[in-house]
């Protein structure tokens, strides 16, 4: 890694904090259950207080019972089970929010607490990925900048929702793997250099950095099953580094090493491990009578033995049941969008609506609108473009790496569109976001060029990289008050949606 270790750590903090500080500032507001915070905000506190998640007092009750400061939220049922709470998410996500509400109680900066850390520390995450594999600090701090600034990012780090922290998982588990594509193509070297060519050449160890990676992509799969197309994807992927490095240092019998000598504990690491987070994520649902579906009596009447595999069967009936619930997901929403729509932020959905007075005109505006900053979210759709180009010319591996992540969080949307006419939101789409970011900055790392071009060429490169950033400050500042709940005049609001018809 070239250039000072130092700024390599410092650059991208400042970046943090700066991102964190917008984050964080009235993050209670506003005070009021945000679209589906309406679920996980108490199935978090739920969590936290039974280790599942329970069902609360009829209609709107329980929300106003909560704004009011009232916890006594559940309802009362005279057999344990009959209270259990039908649930389609796993629980990770919901025991992260919950941390918040343990540490801050029950309101509304208490579950969006863990989403604002989340999604400050996701920019760190993005920075320094980006440092990795375009090797320059300023390139990761300017990605980890467009991630501060991106509207959908910072609706969703405000907001109790799964999604922020699916997004995180996954970024973390792909730098991970960049990190142990780095490491592995050390070792082969050092091998090289010192033993010379073979057939299928060494083992690389236990690579710690890629079993990192199956238990954050573990985290992403526990806390939506989404994160399983990432999984796949990354999975193929890390494997196919193995491959092309040591068919790099001419290896004679490259595929069966690879097969050999890396696949084994590449599955074990990037399928079992995942698998094994996902089960320890439902701790909670194993280890108290209170679950839905749980049928605690009878797993506790014949020994540990029994009572370890009745709840195993209890445990896969439940996940039959929750997949059977998202192929028949086909309800219509106001708000819902189909994938082909995300990236032009055509629909966008209103997380949080009021007309209140004191904004020194006749009609006022409150409101979230969760959409994606418009200059960001166009840059990288031509970014994007232009890696696939890229990739057909050169088939630089990092181009590819980004169009794959992209592609596992984007195109197994239309197929339960074509197949399920499965009810989708925009918002579904963050966790595109970092790799939508990462293809920005990798076109920008082009434009600019190497350090052997010509003075003048660089420069205008650096002019026009930092023109792009400028205008999505500038961007973000103008979208600023209809994504963060301040009180605007009504016309003030109007002017801000882009596509009225849409918007609206």
């Amino acid at each position: 890694m070239p250039g000072s270790a130092i700024w390599g750590w410092l650059g991208p903090i400042i970046v943090t904090i700066f991102g964190a500080i917008l984050r964080f500032d009235r993050l209670g507001t506003p005070k009021a259950i945000v679209f589906d915070e309406t679920y996980y905000a108490k199935d978090a506190w739920s969590t936290i207080k039974y280790g599942v998640e329970r069902q609360f007092i009829e209609g709107d009750a329980a929300n106003q019972a909560v704004l009011r400061g009232d916890t006594n939220i559940f309802k009362v049922c005279e057999q344990v089970d009959q209270c259990a709470s039908y649930v389609v998410h796993p629980p990770l996500g919901k025991w992260m929010i919950g941390l918040g509400e343990w540490m801050f109680g029950l309101t509304p900066f208490g579950w969006r607490f863990m989403a604002a850390v989340i999604g400050s520390l996701s920019i760190l995450l993005l920075a320094r990925v980006a440092r990795r594999i375009t090797r320059s600090t300023l390139l990761g701090c300017f990605a980890g900048f467009l991630l501060a600034l991106d509207g959908l990012h910072f609706v969703l780090s405000r907001t109790a929702l799964l999604d922020i922290f699916l997004m995180f998982w996954v970024i973390a588990g792909f730098a991970c793997l960049v990190v142990d594509r780095d490491r592995s193509r050390q070792r082969l070297a050092d091998w090289y250099e010192t033993s010379g060519v073979g057939d299928l050449g060494p083992s690389l160890g236990i690579r710690p950095w890629r079993l990192a990676a199956g238990l954050c992509l573990g985290g992403a799969l526990a806390t939506k099953w989404t994160g399983l197309f990432f999984i796949a994807a990354f999975g193929i992927m890390t494997v196919l580094w193995d491959f092309g490095a040591r068919r790099a240092v001419g290896l004679r019998q490259s595929l069966l090493g690879t097969t050999r000598r890396d696949l084994p504990l590449a599955f074990a690491w990037i399928a079992l491990i995942p698998l094994l987070v996902y089960v320890l994520s439902f701790a909670g649902w194993f280890a108290t009578d209170r679950g839905y579906g749980r049928n605690w009596a009878q797993a506790t009447s014949n020994g540990p033995v029994y009572f370890i595999f009745d709840s195993l069967r209890s445990w896969v009936d439940y996940q039959k049941q929750i997949l059977s619930f998202h192929t028949g997901l086909d309800s219509s929403h106001p708000y819902a969008s189909e994938p082909w729509q995300w990236p032009m932020l055509l629909r966008p959905v209103a997380f949080f609506y009021e007309s209140p007075k004191g904004c020194g005109s006749d009609n006022c505006s409150w409101a979230v609108l969760g959409t994606g900053t418009p200059i960001i979210w166009f840059g990288g759709l031509i970014a994007l473009i232009a890696m696939i180009g890229w990739y057909v010319a050169t088939r630089d591996w990092r181009a590819g790496a980004i169009l794959l992540g992209y592609s596992a969080g984007w195109l197994p949307w239309f197929f339960f569109q074509i197949v399920d006419n499965r009810t989708m939101f925009l918002f579904y789409a963050i966790p595109m976001v970092p790799f939508m970011i990462l293809a920005i900055v990798l076109g920008a790392g082009l434009i600019i060029g190497p350090m052997t071009r010509p003075g003048n060429r660089r420069l205008y490169g650096a002019v026009a990289v930092g023109a792009f950033a400028l205008l999505a400050l500038v961007n973000f500042w103008w979208l600023y008050p209809v994504l963060s709940a301040e009180v605007i005049p009504y016309q003030d609001w109007y002017a801000r949606m882009l596509f009225k018809s849409g918007w609206i």
